[in-house]
Formats: C-alpha cells, sequence, structure tokens
C-alpha cells in the first residue's frame, strides 16, 4: 500500500510522514532487527540512517528497533559504539532521546536457536508486529542465522517479515546459487531484499527519468548515434590497511560484478511498461541475458605500486600493505569491455572500469556518441559529444557540446549544458542511499533491490572470467599511485571506439 502511494505522488518528507501516521495504525507496528549489531556496518550505517529516518518523521508510526549479535553489551554500550557516527546537533537532542527509548538489545549467538528464541520473545513484547531483519553479517554466517529465524522468528497472522541481505551474495554462480536456494527454501521471494546500495544513490535513479523521461533521447539511444558506454568508479586511495579483505576478494566482485553492471542495465534497458518493480527487473534481466560471457582479451588488469614523487601514503603500493599476502597478483584496477547482443546495442561497447589508487575519486556513466559526419569545419577542431551522468562526487548531468568560440572568429570549442546538482537544487537534502532502501522495504518496494534470477545471470557474465584468473593467476599490469591506471587500459578503450582526447575537463557549476 505505502509503495502504491510513494510511486504514484510526488511527496515531501512532511506528506510521507502524515501518511506512514494515517496508516501506521493499519500496518503496525512494526520491529526492524539489526542482526549484528555490533558491527562496523550497524554503527557506521544502519543506525545513522534509522536514526536520519525518525528525526525527519520518516520511520512508520509505531517502530521499534532491536539489536542482535553475539557481544555481551548493554543498550548504553551499544549507544556508545553508534554515537559517533549519528551527528546529533544541539537542537536534536530531546529527539534523540526519543529515538533511544525506542531501542533495545539482545546479546545471543548466531548458531544456537535458544538465543533467537530469547530474541522472538523480545520481539513479541511489542505486540503483534511486522518484523524486518537486516544481516548485517559476513556471509559465513547468513545460512545458520536465516535457519534459525525461520525456525523461532517469524511474524504472526497477518503481518509480515522482511529480511534484507548485504553482498557478497556468494562467490561465483555455484556459491551464489547455493545461498540462493538456501533462501528460497525458507522465505519467498518477496520477503527477500538484496541489497545493493548503489541502486539507492540519486544519480543512479536518474537515469530511469533521463531515459524515459525525455523525448529527445529516445531516436539516439541505440547502436545508431552511440559509439560506446563508459561505466567508471574510481578512488583516490589505496586498500589502507584491509588488504587481507581486499585480497581475498578482490576488485571484480567488490565493485564490478554489481555496481557496474546494475549501472549498466538501466542505461541498456528497454523502456518498461510502468515503475512497478517487477516491470522494470523483468527489464533489466532481458539485458544481462543478452550479454555473453566476458573474455580475458576484453579484460585489462592492473595493480598500483608506490609512487616515489607522491604524498607518504601514496610512496606505498598494494604489496607493501602489511595485510597482503606477499606476491599477491590480485588486481587493483580492471577495466572490461562487454557487449549487449540485441538489436538495439549489437557492436557498442559497454566499458566498465573501477580501481583504487587512481588520481581522482569519481563514479559516472558517460556515452559517447559517434563523429559527426559531413564534418565542415577545422580537421581536429570537432569532437564527439558526450552525456554524462555523474553519480558522486558533485552529482550531476551535463552533455559536452560544441559551440562557437566567443569573438570574431568562426571557430567551435567545447563546453556543456550543465546541470549541476548543488547549484540548481541549492538547499535540498539528497537522501542517503541507504535511508532511500531501508524506507523502500518498510513500503514493501522492491525497485532497488536485486532479484534472483538477476544475480542469476549477473554471476554467469562474471564467473568464467574469476575462474581462469584463480587458475592461471595472470600478472597485473602494474601503474603508480595517483595515476589514471595502466596504459594498456587506454588502448582497451580505444579498441573499443571511445576517442580520448584530453582537451575539455568538467568542473562544477557554481552559482
Amino acid at each position: 500500500m505505502y509503495s502504491r502511494y510513494l510511486q504514484e505522488l510526488a511527496m515531501t518528507s512532511k506528506e510521507i510522514s502524515k501518511m506512514f501516521v494515517q496508516l501506521g495504525n493499519k500496518t503496525g507496528p512494526n520491529v526492524f532487527i539489526v542482526i549484528g549489531a555490533s558491527g562496523d556496518l550497524a554503527k557506521k550505517k544502519i543506525y545513522p540512517v534509522l536514526w536520519a529516518l525518525f528525526k525527519d518523521e520518516l520511520l512508520p508510526k509505531e517502530t521499534y528497533i532491536i539489536g542482535y549479535a553475539r557481544s555481551k553489551l548493554s543498550l548504553e554500550d551499544l549507544q556508545s559504539r553508534w554515537a559517533p557516527f549519528l551527528k546529533v546537533s544541539e537542537e536534536e537532542q530531546e529527539k534523540y532521546k526519543e529515538f533511544v527509548k525506542i531501542n533495545k538489545y539482545c546479546a545471543g549467538q548466531y548458531d544456537k536457536t535458544s538465543d533467537f528464541s530469547r530474541l522472538d520473545k523480545m520481539i513479541n513484547d511489542v505486540g503483534n508486529c511486522n518484523r524486518l531483519f537486516y544481516l548485517a553479517l559476513p556471509p559465513s554466517v547468513y545460512e545458520t542465522v536465516t535457519l534459525n529465524l525461520k525456525a523461532t522468528c517469524m511474524s504472526k497472522s497477518d503481518k509480515w517479515t522482511r529480511v534484507i541481505i548485504e553482498k557478497p551474495f556468494g562467490r561465483d554462480l555455484e556459491t551464489s546459487e547455493h545461498l540462493s536456494n538456501h533462501l528460497s527454501s525458507l522465505f519467498r521471494e518477496e520477503e527477500i531484499y538484496r541489497i545493493d546500495h548503489y541502486l539507492g544513490k540519486e544519480m543512479v535513479q536518474n537515469l530511469m527519468v533521463l531515459r524515459f523521461g525525455n523525448r529527445i533521447y529516445s531516436p539516439i539511444w541505440n547502436r545508431d548515434s552511440i559509439a560506446s558506454v563508459v561505466i567508471s568508479f574510481k578512488e583516490p586511495f589505496g586498500t589502507q590497511g584491509r588488504g587481507g579483505y581486499f585480497d581475498d576478494f578482490g576488485i571484480i566482485r567488490d565493485v564490478m560484478q554489481n555496481h557496474l553492471l546494475q549501472l549498466l542495465t538501466l542505461v541498456a534497458m528497454e523502456k518498461p511498461p510502468s515503475t512497478a518493480a517487477e516491470d522494470i527487473r523483468n527489464e533489466k534481466v532481458k539485458v544481462l541475458k543478452s550479454v555473453p560471457p566476458i573474455t580475458m582479451d576484453n579484460v585489462v588488469l592492473g595493480q598500483y605500486v608506490g609512487n616515489p614523487d607522491g604524498k607518504d601514503d601514496e610512496k606505498q603500493g598494494y604489496l607493501d600493505d602489511p595485510t597482503v599476502p606477499a606476491g599477491s597478483v590480485t588486481p587493483t584496477f580492471v577495466t572490461a569491455a562487454l557487449f549487449v547482443r540485441n538489436e538495439r546495442w549489437d557492436g557498442v561497447p559497454f566499458i566498465l572500469r573501477c580501481g583504487k589508487a587512481l588520481n581522482e575519486r569519481k563514479a559516472e556513466v558517460r556515452i559517447q556518441f559517434k563523429d559527426m559526419p559531413g564534418d565542415i569545419f577545422s580537421e581536429g577542431k570537432v569532437k564527439r559529444n558526450e552525456l554524462v551522468i555523474r553519480v558522486q562526487p558533485n552529482e550531476a548531468v551535463y552533455m559536452k557540446m560544441m559551440t562557437k568560440s566567443p569573438g570574431m572568429s568562426f571557430d567551435c570549442e567545447e563546453t556543456e549544458l550543465d546541470l549541476t546538482y548543488g547549484s540548481r537544487y541549492k538547499g535540498v537534502k539528497m537522501p542517503e542511499a541507504y535511508e532511500r532502501l531501508i524506507l523502500d522495504v518498510f513500503t514493501g518496494s522492491q525497485i532497488n533491490f536485486v532479484r534472483s534470477d538477476e544475480l542469476y545471470q549477473a554471476w554467469r557474465i562474471f564467473t568464467p572470467l574469476l575462474h581462469q584468473m584463480e587458475s592461471e593467476k595472470p600478472k597485473p599490469i602494474p601503474y603508480k599511485y595517483g595515476s589514471r591506471g595502466p596504459k594498456e587500459s587506454d588502448d582497451l578503450f580505444a579498441n573499443n571506439n571511445f576517442t580520448y582526447t584530453g582537451t575539455y575537463k568538467w568542473s562544477p557549476s557554481k552559482i
């Protein structure tokens, strides 16, 4: 019911709050259970998000929060862990006290059914309620925890149970399928919310409106006009002491197979019949089914080394991190060219690039259009048009285009049509991705969550490459900390119909 209202109406925070108050008595009470409440994800993301929703009056009426973890903590101890991340102003102190009152904590093991029975008793103290379980846990305990939840903690009668699963959803196709089969044996698909926080970002959600709300793009959004699509995720820092986790998991699993592939589906999908969750997810799956598995000849692997001329932290390479195994060949940079084999996109490369220790922090989608036919201006002056959706930082949409140089000459130069959110929407608070996604779970909307068949297709595309890398252990190409990455990556771009001139750099507009 909530979902229908949120999708059909452009609502302010106060309007959403009023709707929740009106509907809360019919649907509540609700209990949000944070499994793994003593961990980093809980204190840095989940509790701050719950506080943000609470203070903005976006949580449904009669919502209570219970933390569950192995640590023997009091509620005061738990508060002291999350407090540095909640950003409570002086004016919000009374509101914060109200937030603390809706919280409880239960200590228990993840493999003891009796401990989960105690959790169930604490939930039942609220009354007959909806139950939302957030598994802020390592994947190694997902199976044990979900078995215990199913055995002891499901909602009663007409109330719902929803379970949020954090990535990674397996390591490859086989392990992902094992997890999916396990979850489907316990819960219905509509009860499972596989969270990819990138789908909650403002500019990722804006892709739908840009594509299907603007008539000007419809005739050119295809292989006849588009030369290539680049989807990038760049970080200006290295592993910073987290090399052990990173080396085991790798950047393909951490970023490319999920975040970047989700962006690809939104760029490439056909127009769905409606904005209903299943209509959108059906179209995304169709795109993934049209993508063949990635082959090594369309991939560049890199690993950063220290930059002697850089700042102190830039002088350390990946292998200098004491938490990284000696001689590791795990890449910290990957560029891969994918192809969508359907009528709209046949022959258009989708180039995914992600890396650590690069020259900037950036996540964006860059659609480069084909050369202007019949160029009548000075040779080389006219550059390709580009539409750029900048996801972070400095959220923006801009169109790189040619215009006449000011003055007496009849020359042309590159400029942009620019929608920088910071200048166009001054003072507007854009919600954190997790805020939007957790609110979606309360409302029952699965638009921004990953369906099981979508997950299957994503792993189908990447698993052969991952297995080949694990068996052959190709040595990644070294690149300097703070650089653009290996030169071979630029060559892969050029070989896949992307033209980089280096003559133009966008900077966010300031008004």
